[in-house]
């Protein structure tokens, strides 16, 4: 079985059905076997992300205000653009083991867990969408996830300090406010709905930062880096290391960010 080629195969996809058949095949051989690089593999740089022949692809200024969420239309531009984070995740999962071949057999399962994980998420979020009467693809959305990856692709360290520990780790803060905005529409079915899927996607996304950390911690322990780095790889990619309101002291502690760092992230109490 070419790993490597299936992999290629998944990320490609816009079927999500193909996708999460592909992916749960990469995940039972990597559970089983050691996964055998062909000597001449070179990862390609994929030239557009697989939704682009689902979405139209706007820049972030672009994109449909979401409000209103007492209406369906309101609700449903909220649910496409969590659907369509989610989304990215399942791609952005593989192409860390695609990617990066040479990492250890459990970054390879830990990266193709978090890829299931996401999978589901997309779904129960897509289905959802259905019921509000509409489908993924129906809103613009933008690249931005994709567009990091891609910035990335080159160096494992930065992967891991951008995606999951960056990224990810904002989706933290960003979810229990977003549950707090619905919170007074609690009573509306689809909109219990939409909070319950946010609370299991908050769980486990807690844990896909801890293994961000993880493997970005281990890679530093091996080229003897000193774990602030991570600061200066957010200002290498212009990213914003200054204050943030909301931040999710909790939940980064959990996935493993240390008093320091959160306090260096956002003015709060951290013990």
């Amino acid at each position: 079985m070419n790993l490597y080629k299936l992999l290629k195969n998944a990320i490609s996809s816009s079927n999500i059905e193909i996708k999460e058949k592909l992916t749960q095949q990469c995940f039972e051989y990597c559970s089983k076997n050691k996964s055998v690089l062909s000597k001449d593999f070179l990862p390609i740089l994929f030239d557009k992300p697989s939704y682009a022949s689902i979405c139209q692809i706007v820049p972030p200024k672009e994109l449909k205000a979401r409000k209103d969420f007492h209406t369906k239309e309101g609700l449903a531009t909220l649910v496409h653009a969590i659907a369509h984070i989610e989304y990215s995740a399942i791609d952005l999962a593989l192409d860390a083991v695609y990617r990066f071949p040479d990492m250890p057999q459990e970054y390879k399962l830990d990266w193709l867990e978090v890829a299931l994980d996401e999978i589901r998420h997309y779904k129960m979020l897509n289905e959802l969408l259905n019921e509000l009467g509409y489908k993924y693809g129906d809103f613009t959305v933008h690249s931005g996830l994709f567009d990091a990856s891609m910035h990335t692709a080159e160096n494992i360290l930065d992967r891991m300090a951008i995606i999951p520990r960056y990224y990810e780790a904002s989706g933290l803060d960003v979810n229990p406010q977003i549950i707090k905005k619905l919170d007074n529409k609690r009573k509306i079915p689809l909109v219990k709905k939409l909070i319950d899927n946010l609370d299991i996607i908050y769980n486990e996304e807690i844990i896909h930062v801890q293994k961000g950390d993880k493997w970005f911690k281990y890679i530093c322990d091996e080229q003897n880096l000193d774990y602030y780095i991570y600061f200066k790889i957010l200002e290498k990619y212009k990213l914003d290391t200054k204050y943030r309101p909301h931040i999710n002291v909790s939940a980064r502690k959990k996935a493993g960010f240390n008093c320091s760092e959160i306090k260096k992230l956002a003015q709060v109490e951290c013990n």
